[in-house]
């Protein structure tokens, strides 16, 4: 037996009754978003960390956002974040900010592949949430403070502070192949954080200021000093804890007269010489006059002289600038002018004769070496250091302000060649 299809019409009852039974009640207590677990350290700011994959979604690519073509196809919110940003960040775009990105992100890809072991690091990002959480959490833990805060959906997000390792983070998480890691890796990376929230756009500036600013920088050079993937700093340390000297009635490794913290010494210091200047030689012995150009340049393993691996770097570099370092030692003791950047790099650059790998120049042996130095008046007099290493006022007195890179090749050329006039003036005669 055949069906009709035409069904009975409902009457208006049969609607009333029906919508009333489809009827749900709506959730209003649930807000939808990215949850973070957090600690407050003030009312308005938070620390914690996240995975790489919460961060790169709250905080989209600088990059894009600094892109016209990209952006003008970007989802709104995408858009809206970038004016955003606009207002209290400064752009990556043809800046050296820009160009630190891609080297930033090779070495957070070695740090995340284990290359460095544990000695490696990026800084907390600081986060500026334009707005306030949508929802915040009781305690996790009683009197902890640990809670939950919600982030609401398109709520922008900004990197007042952190900005290159977001782009960096971005870069890599876009192409780790590139990088010679993959996404299962950086997916169980943990970053840190602090958060503010409910600031203004001013009070947003501000710490933006205070960040790049207030703090101050480290000196190039030494920072460049703590770094110990260096080669250049690895064999200062070396160097400095083979010498072993007698110090005020004592017999102390060198190691203790080194200055450290400071990139000068002062008259008052009880350092003979700063990490920085006994890098200075180190590198110019290991390059040579080409090294005055990477005295404030990181230096690894792949920038080494052709044909020069780093354990002969190392076992030909420590025992003779060890021994450099020995002979002069009175003349450290004394002040004398062999401290300065300049003159240790013009020490280094003859040394760099004795090495074995010199590709320029008289090879020498390290008797001829001490035998070039032996008879150098080091002395602070204008007589033997104005216009080599340093420049004289009208009473006299020397400056060696000009540095490695000014004078350490005159230097070199005094202490080669006995016979110039900087040779005679450096010797005395």
């Amino acid at each position: 037996m055949l069906v009709s299809a035409r069904r009975r019409r409902p009457t208006r009852r049969h609607h009333q009754e029906g919508d009333s039974a489809m009827q749900l009640t709506m959730p209003t207590a649930v807000i939808e978003g990215t949850r973070l677990t957090v600690m407050p350290f003030r009312p308005d700011a938070v620390i914690g960390t996240m995975g790489l994959p919460t961060l790169l979604q709250l905080v989209p690519s600088p990059r894009t956002e600094e892109d016209p073509r990209a952006l003008k196809y970007a989802p709104g919110a995408v858009r809206r974040h970038a004016e955003v940003r606009g207002l209290v960040q400064r752009m990556l775009k043809a800046t050296q900010k820009g160009r630190n990105v891609t080297s930033y992100a090779s070495y957070i890809a070695s740090g995340v592949n284990g290359d460095h072991g544990p000695a490696w690091s990026t800084p907390p990002i600081t986060l500026w949430l334009d707005g306030q959480p949508g929802e915040v959490s009781e305690e996790l833990v009683p009197g902890s403070g640990i809670r939950t805060i919600t982030v609401v959906p398109g709520t922008p997000v900004v990197a007042i502070d952190g900005e290159t390792q977001v782009t960096a983070w971005h870069e890599l998480y876009d192409d780790p192949g590139r990088f010679g890691t993959t996404h299962q890796e950086l997916a169980a990376v943990r970053l840190p954080f602090e958060l503010y929230f409910g600031l203004t756009v001013d009070a947003a500036r501000q710490i933006f200021y205070d960040r790049n600013v207030e703090g101050v920088p480290v000196a190039k050079n030494l920072a460049m000093s703590m770094d110990q993937r260096d080669i250049g700093t690895r064999i200062a340390h070396l160097v400095a804890k083979r010498v072993k000297v007698e110090h005020e009635g004592r017999v102390v490794s060198f190691d203790t007269l080194v200055q450290r913290r400071k990139r000068q010494l002062t008259k008052s210091d009880p350092a003979l010489i700063t990490l920085s200047a006994l890098r200075v030689l180190v590198i110019t012995a290991l390059h040579g006059r080409t090294g005055l150009a990477l005295t404030s340049a990181t230096v690894h393993e792949d920038k080494l002289p052709a044909g020069v691996e780093p354990e002969r770097a190392t076992q030909r570099l420590v025992p003779l600038l060890s021994e450099v370092i020995r002979r002069l030692y009175p003349h450290l003791v004394a002040r004398s002018a062999v401290s300065a950047p300049a003159v240790l790099a013009g020490i280094g650059i003859a040394a760099h004769q004795a090495t074995g790998w010199a590709s320029a120049g008289r090879p020498l042996t390290e008797e001829e070496l001490f035998a070039l130095l032996e008879p150098v008046r080091w002395e602070r007099k204008a007589a033997y250091w104005d216009g080599v290493a340093a420049t004289a006022n009208a009473v006299g007195v020397l400056n060696f302000g000009g540095g490695a890179k000014d004078s350490g090749g005159r230097v070199a050329d005094a202490l080669l060649h006995p016979d110039t006039e900087y040779g005679r003036r450096i010797r005395g005669l």
